[in-house]
């Protein structure tokens, strides 16, 4: 399945090496992993994502399904945990393979822009301070509109 909504840990260079073993007609992998950010100036002890689990693999699926196709891709993989994690853990990995290296940027790319904005995760960071709902990013909806 090219899309894992799970509450569990995963290996980003252990997923890389599995996406990497059929690679027919590929020229390129391109893979983006994010993790927890927690600043110096603003650290955070925890981030806790909700979400609803079918309901993310579907709205996913349907822009997954539009990068495969929009960049003619040969496979493609979207990871996004839920549930509560520490600063540096990985939150999301997208992967994506193509016949060459361009579309495979862009297709991440897309992905990354389409999961920042639309997909259905709720992000509370807890800080020394207390707790607060993580807002939408303008700079975020910026680089979404570039692909319309």
């Amino acid at each position: 399945m090219p899309i894992r909504i799970q509450d569990a840990a995963f290996d980003p260079g252990a997923e890389l090496n599995a996406f990497a073993e059929v690679t027919d007609g590929a020229g390129a992998i391109v893979t983006f992993t994010g993790i927890v950010r927690s600043s110096p100036g603003d650290p955070i002890a925890k981030l806790t994502l909700e979400c609803y689990p079918e309901l993310a693999i579907n709205q996913i699926g349907a822009i997954v399904s539009e990068a495969h196709t929009r960049f003619a891709l040969l496979d493609e993989i979207v990871i996004h945990r839920y549930g509560t994690l520490n600063p540096g853990e990985p939150i999301v990995q997208v992967m994506t393979l193509a016949p060459h290296r361009e579309a495979a940027f862009a297709a991440a790319q897309f992905l990354m822009d389409y999961l920042k904005t639309d997909a259905p995760f709720w992000k509370k960071e807890t800080t020394g301070s207390g707790e607060r709902w993580v807002e939408a990013q303008d700079a975020d909806d910026k680089a979404k509109a570039r692909w319309s």
